[in-house]
Parts: structure tokens; C-alpha cells; sequence
């Protein structure tokens, strides 16, 4: 996600026609439970139709294309997602992820009045929510070494917790945390990766506290991602975490580390193919690294220095060697674009992204 601040899933997206049962499917890595295995309580998401291309395969076959909301608006605290829910839906895409952007907003913002009316929108275009991310900004505490302040962004993650469960998301998203002993120059320390032009004699730094101890960080990360477990799973959610530059989790490798101490398949990987290659790890290979806990895709261009989110289809990312990986592992999850706000069309970026990745599956 940007900074300034599914193996199960169980929110199946239906095929159309009656040709097609998807009782009858087994799952694969990156698929949803159908709504009748969900609890009595939990209202399903409403599923998204297919694509109106004869050769794309059905929807239980392939993995699913998707946009996340904030291609289409602002980070700003209690920023309003209406707007884009209908141009994703208008453009023909089959499922979107939601934000919580401030702490605030849990309350003055996520009332169930408005969520409740969003889920009313996502129904009217047929739109999955394939998860509800969590801003960095309302939980940075879950890496601090003081118990009280991880206990308080505890709560503050739970009440995103509840807020997706009442949107009817599979899954809570989070980036990984940064060890609070890390300073850089300002803002989201992932954002600082080169000195695009450094004045004589400048080098790239990032402060570390003096007496910083790595073990004693990453116990208390393990604790706590623990911790953020107990409270989706309370819920019947999953959790999927994605790695950023300079965090606690920065690569794939990092994440199967925590994954062997863990050991929980309702905790999974994001993977956003941007960040991944901007930290100099080919996309295609973390496929292969992570693959058996894959939960959901961020599609996601770079420019030729890897220095820049270019607009999709300007830069170097090979996003069909990226969509021929993921088939060859029979992901069926969503590949969703994340796109970096410039001037300029972002509807028209994201009917390019559609249509790209709907010639890649087909």
C-alpha cells in the first residue's frame, strides 16, 4: 500500500451460467469457502459475474482480477470510497479491498450505517471484497517494544477486524511493521529506498537506536503477529501480511521464517509485485518461495531504474510472466492493481490493467 502515512478464503465469486457449480469444485490455494459454509450469522458477499470474454475461463478455474478502492482516492482521513466502488464496478472489474486510513474513522467514519451502505454498493455491481486493509498509520505500535502501546494498537486492530467482518471480507490485510528503533529522513520509511539526487558528500542512512536489539524485535513481532491471529480467527477471518522494504518482513524469505515459527494457515502472503521487485526479488520466484500461502495479489508496475510506481503498462514489470507463474500453481485468488495516483486518466489506467490481465488469463 502507499505510504505517507485468499489457503481458503470465504467469499467465493460465483460463475454464471448453470453450466457451472461451484459445490462441485475443489478448492485451490487462493479460493474461498462458498457461502453456505459460512457461519448463519455472516451475510455473503455477493458474487461478481464473469467477464464477457467466451474465452476466459470460469471464475472457479482462474484467478480473479480485481482494484483495490485508493487507486481511485486519497489516503485523507475519513476519505469516502462510494466514488470509486462505482467506477470499479463500472469498469467490469470482479472484486475491490477496502481501507481503514485513520484511527479515527473507526468510529466517526465506519459506523454500520455507512457500512451497510457500502455493502449495498458493492452488491449492486457485483463486487467481491477480497479483503480490508489496515493503514500502517492505525497499528505502527504493533512493532514497539512497550506492552502497553503493542496492547493498544491490539485494539485498534481488532476494530478493523470487526469493521471488515461487518463488510463481509474474508481476510484482514496488513503491511508488515518496521522495528520503531529505525529513523530515516521522514514519512513511510519503505518510501525511502535511493538519493535520486544526493548533494556532495551525502550517503544514504537510516538511523538505528543504540542498544538495538534485532532478536529481542523479532520475538516481540512473532508475539504479536500471534496476537493479531487470536483476534481474526475470533472473528472467522484470515490474515494476509505484505512485505515492504526496511519492514520486519521484507521479502518472501522473511515471511517463511515467521510462517515456520507460526505455523497457522489462517496467516498468509500478500504479495504486492512492485515493492517486491523494487527490493530486488523477482516476482515469479516469490510465487514459487510462498506459493502454498498465497492469499492475495497486488499488481503493481516499476519503472526501468526500480525506482518509480509507473502507471500500469509504462514500466518493466512482466506481468504475464507474473499471471503464467500463478497459473502454473493454480492460484485462484484475485491479482488486484495498486496503482500510484499521478496526473492522469486512472480510469483509463485501470481499463488497461483489465484488459491486459483478462488477455493473460484467457
Amino acid at each position: 500500500m502507499k505510504g505517507k502515512f485468499d489457503i481458503t478464503r470465504r467469499g467465493f465469486v460465483k460463475a454464471v451460467g448453470a453450466a457451472c457449480t461451484l459445490g462441485s469444485v475443489p478448492l485451490a490455494f487462493g479460493e474461498e469457502k462458498t457461502s453456505s459454509e459460512k457461519a448463519p450469522s455472516e451475510k455473503a458477499v455477493p458474487a461478481a459475474p464473469l467477464l464477457p470474454t467466451p474465452s476466459l475461463a470460469a471464475a472457479s478455474e482462474r484467478a480473479k482480477i480485481g482494484c483495490v478502492s485508493w487507486c481511485l482516492h486519497s489516503f485523507k482521513r475519513g476519505e469516502d470510497p462510494t466514488d470509486a466502488i462505482n467506477t470499479i464496478g463500472d469498469i467490469g472489474f470482479e472484486g475491490t479491498e477496502l481501507v481503514l486510513l485513520a484511527r479515527e474513522d473507526i468510529k466517526s467514519f465506519w459506523t454500520d450505517k455507512k457500512i451497510g451502505d457500502l455493502r449495498s454498493r458493492l452488491e449492486k455491481h457485483k463486487l467481491a471484497l477480497t479483503q480490508f486493509a489496515i493503514f500502517e498509520s492505525v497499528v505502527e505500535g504493533l512493532s514497539s517494544l512497550d506492552a502497553e502501546e503493542r496492547k493498544k494498537n491490539l485494539d485498534f486492530f481488532e476494530a478493523g477486524c470487526v469493521i471488515g467482518k461487518k463488510l463481509g471480507a474474508p481476510r484482514i490485510n496488513l503491511v508488515a511493521p518496521w522495528a520503531r528503533e529505525l529513523t530515516g529522513p521522514g514519512g513511510y520509511l519503505p518510501r525511502y529506498f535511493d538519493l535520486s539526487n544526493p548533494k556532495p558528500g551525502e550517503k544514504f542512512h537510516i538511523g538505528i537506536a543504540k542498544g538495538f536489539d534485532w532478536e529481542r524485535v523479532w520475538q516481540v513481532y512473532v508475539d504479536t503477529t500471534q496476537a493479531c491471529l487470536e483476534r481474526v480467527k475470533k472473528l472467522e477471518l484470515k490474515l494476509s501480511v505484505e512485505p515492504h522494504p526496511h519492514c520486519l518482513l521484507a521479502d518472501s524469505s522473511s515471511f517463511l521464517r515467521l510462517w515456520d515459527v507460526i505455523r497457522d494457515p489462517d496467516l498468509g502472503y500478500n504479495l504486492d509485485t512492485g515493492w517486491t521487485l523494487l527490493g530486488r526479488e523477482y516476482p515469479p520466484m516469490a510465487i514459487h518461495k510462498v506459493k502454498a500461502h498465497l492469499m492475495n495479489v497486488h499488481m503493481r508496475d516499476l519503472d526501468a531504474q526500480m525506482r518509480s510506481f509507473v502507471f500500469f503498462g509504462e514500466g518493466v514489470m512482466d506481468f504475464k510472466a507474473i499471471v503464467d507463474t500463478l497459473k502454473m500453481a493454480n492460484y485462484r485468488g484475485y491479482l488486484s492493481i495498486e496503482q500510484d495516483k499521478y496526473q492522469g486518466d486512472m480510469r483509463a489506467v485501470c481499463k488497461r490493467y483489465l484488459e491486459m490481465i483478462k488477455g493473460y488469463l484467457a
